[in-house]
């Protein structure tokens, strides 16, 4: 002891000394930083931009010789070697549509075909980021694996869009000192194996989003479990199956794992047991799966443990291996996977935990059912709820609001069946950001106490499935909320007559939503022109707006969407509207606008959907509207247009629903259609003055389901390839993959005209061609589109036999043939149409029995039938035995009828021609009467003779 006390001090002044030292050699490295790179390496970046596009600019710092003061390159500050190649492109990333621009995007990226070998000239490199570019699917190079200094990888992409794709190279095992590595794709990316990945033993973050995983079996998880140190676990969308998941594992190996993200696979058995070893888990997410039973069972056996002391006999080295499973876990998702049940007590296994530290659950579209359990209330610590799409039904319960007033930020209770008044005590939720109510039951008002505290309110929106709507019943006209909103949406709510104060009071708002809101009158001015510069969609649809619309659309830089929809806006289109190059969604439809199409329409760059049907609109098309490819949506039906539809559409390359009906278009289809642009789905040019045949090129349309040339003056016959109509043939075809949440469709189904949101409508598979002067036969050909919900070939000239096989459409609700000059008899198939729920066959010449059974016997209107003299049978008269009308002649008794008749007229006009000249002439009566006195002596001297000559034979 002594001898250390007698060191201590000398020992302090070698400390001392070694500190100095250590400083004075930082200083001296300190002044001999180097800054610039090295010239190897700097040619190494020439030649990599050389294969890269750039239309943003993004390199044009690369010149010269300061390669480490270029854009995106860092070098280290004592060797002066590049250290990060960070090239990420920054364009905002939103998962919301309605704020993306796929144009600006692409703008943004660097691009090109290959990834240029001369990185390999970067040895030092450490961090390389290429993520979120466009390299149009070209694989990721072999050689990143020979990088060996890397720590962060990355080649995620964003969207829909590509960045790399193929298969991930093996030789990313050698990079040994990995710590980063994202892979996440969209769809693009996939592996056989992951042999690899066991080599990265340093690896803490992996993301795999989206490669597709189905071809590895249970080898994934054998790899990421030799992966001690891995912190984050991300691998949603990987088509993992659930024979790929083992329910158990005997070793578990990287138990360090914080985050586990295996989202939306195809996951549908129990929950594997060994997730529960995980005991440092602080997020979860399995949403889009299908766990069931254990998963549950876990968490009532927890709040079964929950008041048990944890230092008692018998329970000791027991509570941690059980509590401690879920006592970090600070977020979980189990959206979109079905929950059977146990709601309550899921719940309250969470609630009881005395530690409990939950900030995020996330429990949307469960199948949930009841109301809300009180025990949520419990999870004090709780910053965001998401409970929408199920069927929780009653009020919000008072105590859940009391006691997360201070912590919740996010309240998501939309596409429920709540009912009743929406709570003022709402408005205690002091830190609430986002509050979400809409498509519930809701009844009653709402007024100022509903929003009192709630200062920090950024998004918000409501709605009521009621009839009645939901009346904005403010106090004061002249309140002001204590918030400013980014998002709002009020549908179904009362808040006019006019635009309120508290409305025009949000002047930050980016996301506007006042769809059927009560509104009338003018827009004001003041107020649009001060969210203009930052607002990015607008609906003030199903509303009294009246007006002209906005002649300052040019003040609009970053506006996406405008549905102005069901209103009593007047006047033209202003040209100022395709100033606007950001919009992809314009709805105008069912106003009262007129005059013609801007002529500026090509200055659209990313438009998507136009809608102006409904209108007065005249004119021809513009030329200039087959300018933006982008256009997927052209709805200008039911207006005045006139002229031929234009070849300018051509150039519409992503063109898919094209609605012309109800206007005076002229002509014939033209040959694009078909030819130039396939991608079409919706086709309606009902109610024009179209002409000409019906041209085999619709048959080049694949996804073609709804094809309507009513109402038009088409001749000739049906084209009978309409079998290659392939959406209409196989139900593994396609189906609607993009909607607008204004597109609506008009179409005739079951005899009458009906609206139909095509997104909910995937089975709206419709061909009519009624209202022509079609002629020949129906092809046989017609009978394969076994998708065919609807097929209407009424008021034309057909003849010939309906199709035997007409049976074959199993899905079919509607057939009308009526009014034709088709003949033969109903084919007994169409008895076999289960579905079938509107047929008319009138003023045909059909003939004999119709059939019987199934669903024909529940169509029992006899008009369905009329105009066909010789058809008989339910739910007309009875047939006789060979198939007739009774109460019908047959056409072999009025053969045998007139046959009668002639004989007997024949008779009488003989006997009295004869008769009657024999009264009225006496010389031929005596010459008619001597003639046969004479014939009765010769036969009667024959006679006589006959006898003589047996009797002398005997």
């Amino acid at each position: 002891m002594d001898i250390y006390v007698y060191f201590n001090p000398i020992s302090r002044l070698i400390l001392h000394f070694l500190l100095l030292l250590f400083l004075a050699s930082s200083c001296l490295n300190n002044s001999s930083v180097v800054e610039s790179c090295m010239e190897e390496e700097r040619r190494a970046l020439l030649s990599f931009k050389q294969d890269l596009t750039d239309p943003s600019g993004k390199l044009s710092s690369w010149a010269g010789h300061e390669c480490c003061q270029w854009t995106g390159i860092s070098c280290n500050n004592r060797t002066g070697h590049v250290a990060t190649v960070d090239l990420r492109n920054t364009y905002p990333y939103t998962t919301d549509d309605d704020q993306w621009n796929t144009t600006e995007y692409l703008q943004s990226c660097l691009g090109g075909k290959l990834i240029n070998p001369s990185l390999l000239g970067l040895k030092h490199l450490s961090y390389l980021d290429l993520s979120s570019n466009d390299f149009q699917g070209t694989h990721i190079p072999k050689f990143i694996g020979e990088l060996t200094s890397l720590r962060y990888l990355n080649f995620s992409s964003t969207q829909s869009l590509n960045s790399v794709a193929g298969e991930i190279p093996t030789s990313l095992g050698n990079l040994s000192n990995l710590n980063y590595l994202d892979l996440s794709s969209s769809y693009s990316l996939s592996s056989k194996n992951l042999n690899w990945l066991s080599h990265l033993s340093s690896l803490k973050y992996l993301n795999l989003r989206s490669v597709n995983l189905s071809n590895t079996g249970v080898s994934w998880l054998h790899e990421v479990n030799m992966l001690p140190s891995l912190l984050e676990l991300h691998l949603s969308g990987c088509e993992i199956g659930g024979n790929q998941l083992p329910l158990s594992m005997p070793t578990i190996n990287f138990t360090s794992l914080l985050v586990l993200d295996m989202s939306w696979n195809s996951i549908n058995f129990s929950y594997p047991k060994w997730m529960f070893n995980l005991t440092g888990l602080t997020k979860v997410d399995l949403s889009g799966n299908s766990f069931s039973g254990p998963f549950l069972d876990e968490f009532v056996r927890l709040k079964s443990l929950q008041h048990l002391d944890s230092g008692s006999i018998g329970l000791k080295g027991q509570f941690p291996k059980f509590s401690g499973n879920l006592c970090r876990l600070k977020s979980l998702s189990l959206a979109w996977s079905q929950i059977e049940g146990g709601i309550e007590e899921f719940l309250s296994g969470f609630s009881n935990y005395s530690f409990n530290i939950m900030e995020s659950l996330d429990l949307q579209g469960c199948g949930l059912v009841g109301k809300l359990p009180s025990s949520l209330g419990m999870l004090r610590s709780l910053q965001h709820l998401y409970l929408s799409s199920n069927s929780f039904w009653g009020s919000i319960p008072e105590f859940i609001i009391s006691n997360l007033s201070s912590s919740l930020k996010t309240l998501d209770l939309r596409d429920n069946i709540f009912n009743g008044s929406i709570p003022q005590s709402l408005g205690k939720l002091s830190q609430l950001v986002s509050l979400y109510l809409s498509y519930n039951s809701w009844e009653g008002n709402l007024t100022e106490a509903h929003f009192i505290n709630l200062t920090k309110l950024e998004s918000f929106a409501v709605s009521t499935t009621q009839p009645v709507p939901i009346i904005f019943n403010l106090i004061d006209y002249e309140w002001i909320p204590p918030f400013k909103l980014y998002h709002i949406g009020m549908i179904n709510c009362r808040v006019g007559p006019g635009f309120p104060v508290w409305l025009q009071s949000q002047t930050e708002l980016v996301w506007v939503s006042l769809k059927n809101a009560g509104i009338s009158g003018l827009i004001p001015e003041e107020w649009l022109f001060k969210i203009s510069s930052q607002i990015q969609s607008l609906d003030l649809s199903y509303n009294q707006i009246s007006g002209k619309l906005p002649f300052r659309f040019n003040s609009f830089p970053n506006l996406l969407s405008i549905v102005l929809s069901h209103n009593q806006f007047d006047g033209t289109i202003p040209s100022s509207i395709c100033s606007i190059q950001s919009l992809s969604d314009l709805a105008l439809n069912n106003n009262q606008l007129s005059g013609e199409f801007p002529k500026e329409w090509g200055l659209w760059s990313s438009i998507v959907i136009v809608d102006v049907s409904n209108n007065n609109m005249s004119g021809n098309i513009p030329s200039s509207m087959g300018i933006p490819s982008s256009l997927f949506t052209l709805k200008i039906d039911n207006n005045q247009f006139s002229g031929e539809i234009p070849s300018a559409l051509q150039n519409c390359s992503a063109l898919e629903r094209l609605y012309l009906g109800g206007n005076k278009f002229t002509g014939s289809i033209p040959s694009w259609i078909g030819s130039k642009v396939s991608t079409i789905t919706v086709l309606q040019l009902q109610s024009n003055s179209l002409s000409g045949h019906i041209p085999h090129h619709l048959c080049s349309l694949p996804s073609l389901q709804i094809l309507d040339l009513s109402h038009n003056r088409f001749s000739g016959t049906i084209p009978n390839c309409l079998n290659k109509l392939t959406s209409l043939i196989s139900s593994s075809y396609g189906g609607w993959n993009y909607s607008g949440d204004f597109e609506v469709i008009t179409v005739t189904v079951k005899g009458r005209a009906s609206e139909y949101f095509l997104r909910n409508e995937v089975l709206l598979t419709i061909i009519d061609f009624s209202h022509n002067d079609l002629e020949g036969e129906i092809p046989e050909e017609i009978s394969s589109l076994v998708q065919l919900a609807t097929l209407n070939l009424s008021i034309n000239q057909l003849s010939g036999n309906i199709p035997s096989k007409i049976g074959n459409l199993h899905l079919l609700e509607t057939l009308d043939l009526s009014q034709n000059q088709l003949s033969g008899q109903i084919p007994q198939s169409l008895a076999s149409l289960t579905f079938l729920s509107h047929l008319n066959l009138s003023c045909n010449k059909l003939t004999g029995r119709i059939p019987s059974g199934n669903q024909l016997q529940t169509l029992d209107d006899s008009s369905i039938y009329e105009g066909n003299p010789s058809l008989c049978g339910f739910p007309l008269s009875n047939c006789t035995e060979d198939g007739g009308n009774m109460h019908e002649p047959h056409e072999a008794d009025d053969e045998k009828l007139g046959l009668y008749t002639s004989a007997v007229l024949g008779f009488i006009i003989g006997f009295w021609s004869v008769c009657g000249t024999l009264i009225l002439k006496k010389s031929w009566r005596y010459a008619y009467f001597q003639f046969f006195d004479h014939i009765k002596e010769k036969v009667a001297l024959a006679i006589a003779l006959k006898v003589a000559r047996l009797k002398a034979r005997q």
